[in-house]
């Protein structure tokens, strides 16, 4: 089966269903089946309700939408007859037998098959995928207007006609038939040959790369684009992506360039519209001309891709027999030199070539005879002209008359002008350009001979005895452009681009995965046996002072490759000019469409309009800008320049698929099964290497300018957020990376220096699924500041089976506002039936291995005195000894609302600690993190100190600041010394307030309870039921012993109506007793304080007036927070401890430490 597949979406109105007979409308059993063979033949043995055609027709319909939606969940096809046809995927709703829906076998899982369905539906699903032709063929198909549709066909393309030709057109282009020649004099045959392999193993080893890849899955159209993005992620996608439209492009401005180039230069010279008078003034007037007549070019070429694609595809086939055609006749012209070399004689003076396009009357010599004499000996198949050095002035020379080449060197045409020196020094002679196969030229031509802009070109064994400086005003061949190895690897490498033509055509091929591998890499070797062979006929058949003439001036103007060519130097002409224009037409119709894959995409915002086109899909909009920006590259008017731009842009992109390729090799992802099974994750490196290197090496300014591109595209992808999922690589490697930095961080609890609070915040929403303190949140953030771990949680209270739902609610939730507050972190949210066992699992089990919290953020019970429910600020003091006891640190802020915002930066103002017991460091590592962050940066902090009586609180002071000072923090120091009082009254009334007040409470929660008692008795004798426990999460937590002998009496006790009126009796004496006497106020009024909670009270006073006498204007005050007490009887009084404590003050941060140092003084 071909692996090449794609999903068909056939939308099915009601006229286009075929018409049904009665027996389907009165049916309500007929329906069609997919997937089971057995039930088929049991509706047809049935009485089947439609004719073969008809079923056929409905069963397409409900094919292609099941297709277009893999998981149908009570979807129907449906016409306006009333037919009903049901899909396996369908749980039966319609009264349907279930054994004739389902396998009697399958009924244990009939429940799941809507999002599991049956292996047989799937293969009948997998065998009913069509295979249409992709990318421009869609296009040509839909550009008939007023032809019917065809039923799409089977691809029957196979590798020769789908993979291997188009590759061989894309591959041969400008730089063969217009730079090749040049490449090999410049750097002789060995270099050129090492140009030549470096650039083809490059192409090899990344078509190795790009064939596992390709034979991993389809390919649509977008082909290397599609490549990267779905291995390495939507940013390296978009980015590389980005690149390789833009080298595509570039290349369309290249080929308009170099066909400009052939029909100014070789074919039509007196087409030029700029002429310049003088030598300085040639090479501004044919820019000037490339750029009038590229423009027009790609005006034309761009109206003829619009026009319709259909046309540029009927023209391909033409434009590669141009291609085959040229190269053939280089082959034969290069075994025809061997025997009879052609004629393209060549104008020497000294070593120095002439144009002869500065000759107007042709003759390659100095002074012509007036009388015939006999011919000088040719030997070695030279001529010589006037031998001697300067010619004397004799009776003789009086039958002699100047040439244009005297006139040109002597400013005269008289014989007695002075000449140049060189002119004078140096005979002119005539030398043949095409030596032939047999000559032996080549061992001239192996060794380089670059050149600065602007020299002379000489042959390269000779050397002249006078070395002047030399004037363009003479009719010598002069180097354009400074040569150079790295240069020559620039320009030719895009000749050895366009390996992705066949991946592009995936879709119109019968066997992918087998075509796409073998046609690719046996185009590559094809045309690197080509190049290699060219670069060592050139220099076999070829002089080397041609060969380095770029623009064969010394033949002519002939094209110097097509002065090998056979049977006549236009061959080349006529067929590179063909070509260059196909690939130019080539390059605007593939660019367009690749952008308009990346801007369907939708990963670059900004690129959205490019997606849209015309009704056919035509890319109009990415056409425009396509054709836009090869006019810049035309602008630029010079193939030299143009050739190491996009060479920058397809080596980043071969880059990444090497990179895509190694990555999923050595992550060894399940997915990662290619057919194509030779390469290796070396061989991938290998070639990401070399496309390094050669980016480097031709040109680093251009390599720099790329990358910088590609990071920014990647970064602007990254900053909006692409949210694709395509099990990319690079999500695969984040993968990896983290589970080895997370066994690395199991190895040992931190170091005190790497020490950093990991957060756990826990949030509480409220019934609408509202954070209630939102602020919690913000305050982590700028204590963090985008560094470490921070998990934001919360707990829903119920049953998971049934609040799932909202548990994912509620996680959206969390997420929405921490992207609202710019916090990088994870969410987790618990289900539990007790808030308070859902917050203990939280602390328990969140983070994974050393990537675990060491720091718990809550927020303080706002008032829990006015609450009827203690469960607030039981759960919160029960989080407090959890925290303790998984030796954790935990910050509480109070009064969070009054916390600054992100966007409220304190102007000015102290942050104060009041040191008072030493627990890790914690106080001190606090405000430091806050003041990095900008709201907090200009705060100055203060630190605090408590001196009692016996201490010397100078030394203090002392020791305090060397400690800062040791500590690298910045900030000033007192010591405040609190003096032995004796406990004042206000302490004790204090106190003694507070015992009543949770008498009076635990009072009134007995009552409470009594009376849910009594109503569940009442219950009870309603339903003669064995009692049960009544008893709720208040109710256990509720001390006493009367309570819990009452619970045991709950339990235990049965149904008895004596019982219950004794119960009764009892509850209501016990009630009275309790609350409704004046006795039981009494016994509330002569409660006597405890001492240790007077003494405690007295503590938190004390504190309390001397920290906000000294911090009352203070920004935030962080504070040593008390631990719990151990029994649990005194949980309210440890509340109404910290309410003391912190009274009158506006911002507090109660800070309890881990027991672990978190800050030290070393390095």
């Amino acid at each position: 089966m071909a692996s090449s597949v794609r999903f068909t979406v056939t939308p099915i109105k009601a006229e286009d269903l075929p018409d049904t007979s009665p027996d389907i409308s009165s049916r309500s059993s007929a329906r069609v089946r997919f997937g089971s063979r057995e039930s088929m033949n049991r509706s047809e043995a049935s009485g089947g309700a439609t004719t073969s055609p008809e079923r056929s027709h409905l069963e397409h319909a409900c094919v292609n939408a099941l297709m277009a939606d893999p998981v149908c969940v009570n979807r129907v096809c449906r016409g306006d007859s009333g037919v009903k046809l049901s899909s396996v995927y369908i749980n039966n709703s319609n009264g349907i037998d279930d054994d004739d829906f389902y396998d009697r076998n399958l009924a244990l899982f009939e429940e799941e098959m809507d999002t599991r369905p049956k292996v047989s539906s799937l293969l009948s699903r997998l065998a009913n995928y069509t295979n249409l032709t992709q990318g421009a063929k869609e296009h040509e198909e839909a550009e008939s207007i007023g032809e019917k549709r065809k039923s799409s066909k089977s691809p029957q393309m196979g590798t020769f006609m789908g993979v291997y030709l188009p590759c061989l057109q894309n591959i041969f282009g400008v730089i063969l038939f217009l730079r090749l020649t040049w490449v090999v004099g410049t750097a002789g045959v060995l270099q050129a040959l090492c140009i030549v392999f470096i650039c083809c193993c490059c192409t090899l080893l990344t078509a190795i790369s790009m064939s596992a890849i390709a034979t991993n899955g389809v390919v649509p159209a977008g082909g290397s684009y599609f490549m990267i993005s779905r291995s390495l992620g939507p940013e390296f996608g978009g980015a590389v992506g980005s690149c390789f439209y833009l080298g595509t492009t570039f290349a369309g401005s290249m080929y308009i360039l170099g066909a400009i180039e052939i029909l100014l230069m070789y074919m039509a010279p007196g087409a030029a519209i700029f002429v310049s008078d003088s030598p300085d003034g040639e090479a501004a007037a044919m820019l000037n001309n490339m750029r009038v007549y590229g423009s027009i070019f790609l005006v034309l070429m761009s109206l003829l891709v619009f026009v319709g694609v259909k046309y540029v595809n009927k023209l391909a086939s033409v434009f590669l027999a141009c291609v085959i055609v040229s190269i053939l006749s280089i082959y034969i012209g290069a075994l025809v030199s061997a025997f009879s070399p052609p004629s393209f004689p060549v104008c020497m003076l000294g070593n120095r070539s002439l144009s002869q396009h500065e000759l107007k009357d042709g003759h390659c010599a100095k002074t012509l005879p007036m009388l015939r004499e006999p011919p000088l000996d040719a030997a070695n198949g030279s001529e010589s002209f006037n031998g001697t050095d300067a010619p004397p002035v004799t009776a003789a020379a009086a039958l002699e008359k100047t040439t244009d080449l005297w006139r040109h060197f002597c400013n005269s045409s008289e014989l007695s002008a002075t000449c140049d020196e060189y002119f004078q020094h140096n005979n002119v002679t005539q030398i043949q350009g095409i030596l032939g196969l047999a000559s032996g030229v080549i061992a001239e031509n192996l060794w380089s001979s670059y050149s600065a802009k602007g020299d002379v070109l000489e042959r390269g064994e000779h050397h002249s005895s006078h070395r002047p400086a030399v004037s363009n005003h003479f009719p010598y061949v002069f180097a354009d452009i400074t040569s150079s190895f790295t240069l020559l690897i620039g320009i030719f490498f895009p000749s050895v681009t366009g390996i992705m033509a066949g991946s592009n055509r995936s879709g119109d091929l019968k066997d992918a995965q087998r075509s796409i591998p073998i046609g690719t890499i046996l185009a590559i070797l094809t045309t690197s046996l080509v190049y290699l062979s060219c670069v060592v006929l050139f220099g076999s058949c070829v002089e080397g002072v041609v060969l380095r003439d770029k623009f064969g001036d010394s033949v002519k103007g002939n094209l110097v490759v097509g002065t090998l060519s056979w049977p006549s130097p236009w061959v080349i002409v006529i067929g590179s000019f063909f070509s260059t224009c196909g690939a130019g037409l080539q390059s605007l119709t593939g660019a367009p469409r690749l952008l308009q894959a990346i801007a369907k995409d939708n990963i670059i915002p900004f690129l959205r309009v490019f997606g849209h086109g015309k009704a056919n899909g035509e890319p109009t909009w990415a056409l425009l800008l396509t054709a836009v920006l090869a006019e810049l590259g035309i602008l630029i008017a010079s193939l030299d320049l143009v050739a190491p731009i996009l060479s920058m842009f397809f080596l980043m992109c071969y880059l990444f698929v090497n990179l895509a390729c190694a990555l999923q090799t050595l992550l060894r992802t399940p997915n990662w099964r290619p057919r194509f099974s030779y390469y290796h994750w070396t061989l991938s490196f290998l070639g990401m290497t070399i496309c390094l290197a050669l980016m480097f090496i031709s040109s680093w300014y251009y390599a720099i300018v790329a990358m910088v591109i590609a990071g920014m595209i990647y970064k602007y992808i990254e900053y909006h957020g692409a949210e694709k999922e395509w099990g990319d690589g690079i999500r695969g490697l984040s993968l990896s990376a983290a589970r080895f930095a997370l066994l690395r961080l199991e190895e040992g609890p931190p170091h005190t220096k790497n020490w950093r609070p990991q957060l756990l915040v826990l949030l509480k929403l409220d019934e609408d699924a509202h954070v209630k303190s939102p602020r919690l949140l913000t305050f982590a953030s700028q204590l963090k500041a985008g560094k470490g771990l921070t998990i934001v949680g919360t707990v829903i209270s119920g049953n998971f089976l049934q609040t799932y739902g909202e548990a994912l609610a509620a996680e959206q939730t969390l997420r929405l506002l921490m992207e609202k507050e710019r916090v990088k972190g994870f969410v987790q949210c618990i289900v539990a039936q007790k808030p308070r066992e859902g917050i203990s699992h939280m602390i328990q089990s969140s983070g994974l291995g050393g990537m675990r919290h060491n720091t718990v953020v809550m927020g303080w019970p706002h008032a829990w005195r006015q609450s009827e429910d203690p469960q607030s600020w039981k759960t919160f003091i029960n989080t407090v000894r959890v925290t303790t006891t998984a030796h954790l640190a935990l910050l509480v802020p109070k009064n969070i609302p009054l916390f600054p915002s992100n966007s409220e930066p304190c102007a000015d103002g102290f942050i104060d600690v009041w040191w008072i017991v030493h627990d890790g460091g914690m106080l001190m590592l606090l405000p430091f993190l806050l003041r990095q962050h900008k709201v907090w940066r200009k705060c100055a902090m203060r630190i605090f100190t408590v001196a009692q009586m016996e201490d010397n609180s100078i030394q203090m002071k002392k020791d305090l600041a060397t400690f800062l000072y040791h500590l690298r923090i910045e900030a000033a120091v007192e010591v405040v010394e609190m003096h032995n009082s004796d406990i004042s009254a206000y302490t004790y009334e204090r106190t003694l307030m507070m015992e009543q007040r949770c008498q009076m409470l635990r009072q009134m929660r007995l009552s409470k309870s009594d009376r849910e008692k009594e109503a569940q008795l009442v219950k009870d004798r309603n339903s003669m039921l064995r009692l049960t426990s009544i008893g709720s999460d208040e109710d256990e937590d509720t001390d006493g012993a009367g309570d819990r002998s009452a619970e045991h009496r709950r339990v235990h006790m049965t149904w008895t109506k004596d019982k219950t009126l004794q119960l009764r009796s009892n509850t209501h004496t016990h009630t009275a007793s309790c609350c409704s006497t004046p006795e039981g106020f009494r016994d509330m009024l002569n409660i006597r304080p405890d001492h240790s909670n007077v003494r405690r009270m007295h503590t938190a006073v004390k504190l309390n007036e001397v920290i906000v006498n000294k911090s009352h204007d203070a920004r935030l005050v962080l504070l040593n927070m008390p631990g719990p007490p151990k029994n649990p009887e005194g949980d309210e009084n440890y509340m109404e401890f910290l309410e003391v404590l912190t009274e009158g003050l506006e911002r507090v941060l109660l800070v309890r430490g881990g027991g672990s140092e978190v800050i030290t003084i070393y390095s």
